[in-house]
């Protein structure tokens, strides 16, 4: 269940607010809401050494040194995170630089190491002009054929040329070819220094890398004291007085209340009057809360003023999960691995092995009750699995697929039924909870049309009575508020998409059927090319036990996947459409320690 908030005001003298925000935090329980925006030269100097441990901490990432035992000091580590900033510009300086010089010293090795640009600029002083260029072999006949022309070398269809002159103006028709500064063993003496230094630099990250752990602790330091200056400068002020506002839970306000009579500071309670700036804490008995794992992969929480469906979600969605996998024998090979990496991973939340435990057992359960172990129907009929089956909705029954349908259409109008069911009871004493009813109506009209028409089974002589009173319903109380005649008129312009966007929204939950189905006949296919090749002898053993192998696994995967498109689809767009949920909650985060 979402938990109820207040709103409250606390009310300090400006020189005792460090000390309040010290003790509001101790606390821990106050969530809060900036009065104004936070402006301040230590906000963006904290802001600015966070991101300088972020880029350290990404810099010393490829070393591997051993963590320092060396005690924690953080005006020390604060020096470290500066030097390695300070370290990877000059890294990224002398690459550069050993880039440019290797472009120069691969010119010697075109023209020649015994080439001294200083010798060419003595000459030039002299007047006598060497020009240097480099054009196609095939284009050497094209060159006037003089006695100032030498050929220095030649190398992959290319021909070095220098023209000599006593004329500076003197040239060929071709892009004449830059002389670097300095020679070959000024450019390897300085590659050489170059490279001792990116070395040097190198080794002193890799010495800093072992105060990782200590960067960490610094970076956590930084972030305490970011939101401490956030709470404080983002309090209102009038005159000497400083107001913070935020939220705490309802069970909380009575230690806020005594905190603030303790240190005389002044405190309002109120109910929260923007609903949308309300944060939300989430409390579930345990056995509900193990679905909030899968809620915090999606990154999705609920509007302060919409629904907790985590019961809804964690029920279905093991429903999904069962009939998507579909297979026992997949169940208990995720039963196995879940109490294995339980074994093995004990510090990982319990939430998550609970939850899979109740994924792993929801499979073999519809495994077992439809005859689906590993895609092997005589499996199934061992005695005592085969007591288990319910031959209405047995996999390998081709006379049941209409009726598996049924029972996907049947679940549909039942889960999309309890969507508009809580909104009726949230708004019980309200005409609009009559629009709800209206809606449950159109939706189970629409489930025995969707019947009829994928099934071709007899529409019912009450169908069309549900559908109409439904729309009756609907346009009359959707929107109470405006009046009825004109809360009818704003009704009807968007009901005909919306019965529409139902009927999808019934025929959607088809996709649990097929991909179950599916996941059946992919099993036999495996099953079937394992039996072709034979268990005859080693070779022909191996052949058909790797295809079991890899057909299972694949199967397994491209089944989990349709559990993330298809089961969570199926929980978060056509139940939350039909709740009007939009997922805009922001997370309860306290300000604490």
């Amino acid at each position: 269940m979402i938990v109820k908030m207040k709103k409250i005001t606390i009310l300090v003298e400006e020189k005792e607010t460090n000390e309040a925000l010290k003790k509001l935090r101790k606390l821990g329980v106050v969530h809060i809401k900036n009065v104004q925006q936070p402006k301040s030269e230590k906000l963006t100097e904290l802001e600015n050494n966070i991101a300088d441990v972020d880029k350290a901490l990404s810099i010393i990432g490829n070393f591997h040194k051993s963590p320092t035992t060396s005690p924690y000091n953080s005006q020390e580590i604060g020096e470290y995170v500066k030097e390695i900033v300070t370290l990877e510009r000059k890294e990224e300086k002398l690459q550069e630089n050993i880039r440019s010089i290797k472009e120069k010293i691969s010119w010697f090795e075109e023209w020649g190491r015994n080439i001294l640009p200083a010798s060419l600029r003595e000459l030039k002083q002299s007047g006598v002009f060497i020009k240097l260029y480099k054009v196609n072999k095939k284009l050497l006949k094209k060159i006037p054929q003089q006695e100032n022309i030498y050929i220095i070398n030649q190398k992959k269809g290319k021909v070095y040329l220098a023209l000599v002159s006593s004329h500076q103006e003197k040239c060929l028709n071709f892009p004449e070819v830059d002389v670097p500064e300095k020679d070959w063993h000024c450019l390897q003496k300085e590659l050489k220094e170059a490279q001792e230094k990116l070395k040097e630099i190198k080794q002193r990250l890799e010495h800093l890398s072992s105060y990782r752990n200590h960067f960490g602790r610094y970076k956590e330091d930084l972030v305490k004291k970011l939101k401490f200056y956030q709470a404080k400068f983002g309090m209102g002020k009038e005159e000497r007085v400083c107001y913070l506002q935020g939220f705490c839970p309802i069970y909380t306000v009575s230690k806020v209340d005594k905190l603030a009579t303790s240190q005389r500071w002044g405190l309002i309670i109120q109910e929260p009057d923007n609903l949308q700036e309300v944060p939300v804490l989430i409390k579930n008995p345990w056995w509900i809360d193990i679905i909030s794992p899968v809620l915090k992969f999606m990154g999705t929480l609920p509007g302060y003023n919409e629904y907790d469906i985590s019961f809804c979600f964690l029920l279905f969605f093991s429903l999904f999960f069962a009939m998507l996998i579909g297979d026992a024998g997949y169940g208990l090979i995720f039963l196995i691995f879940t109490f294995l990496a339980h074994r093995r991973w004990r510090k990982v939340e319990p939430k998550v092995f609970s939850l899979l435990y109740v994924l792993s057992i929801s499979t073999i359960i519809w495994g077992a009750i439809t005859g689906t172990w590993f895609g092997w129907e005589k499996i199934a009929r061992l005695p005592f699995l085969n007591s288990l089956v319910i031959d209405r909705i047995n996999s390998f029954v081709e006379t049941n697929y209409s009726f598996m349908m049924y029972i996907c259409f049947l679940i549909g109008g039942i889960h999309l039924t309890i969507a508009h069911t809580i909104i009726i009871l949230r708004f019980i004493n309200s005409l609009f909870a009559l629009s709800q009813v209206g809606w449950i109506c159109i939706l189970w009209g629409v489930f025995f049309i969707a019947k009829k028409l994928v099934l071709s089974s007899s529409l019912p002589k009450f169908a069309p009575l549900l559908l109409i009173s439904g729309i009756i319903l609907v346009t009359l109380f959707s929107t109470p508020q405006k009046g009825i005649f004109k809360g009818a008129l704003i009704s009807l312009s968007n009901l005909p998409l919306k019965i529409i966007n139902s009927f999808s929204d019934i025929i959607s939950y088809l996709r649990l059927f097929a991909v179950g189905y599916a996941t059946v006949v992919v099993a036999t296919t495996f099953n079937n090319l394992a039996v072709g090749v034979g268990f005859a002898g080693i070779g022909k053993g191996f052949i058909a036990a790797l295809i079991l192998f890899f057909g299972h696994c694949l199967n397994i995967l491209l089944g989990l996947m349709a559990v993330i498109v298809h089961g969570l689809r199926l929980n978060m767009l056509e139940f939350s459409t039909h709740l009007n949920m939009e997922w805009s909650g922001q997370k309860y985060t306290p300000f604490r320690e």
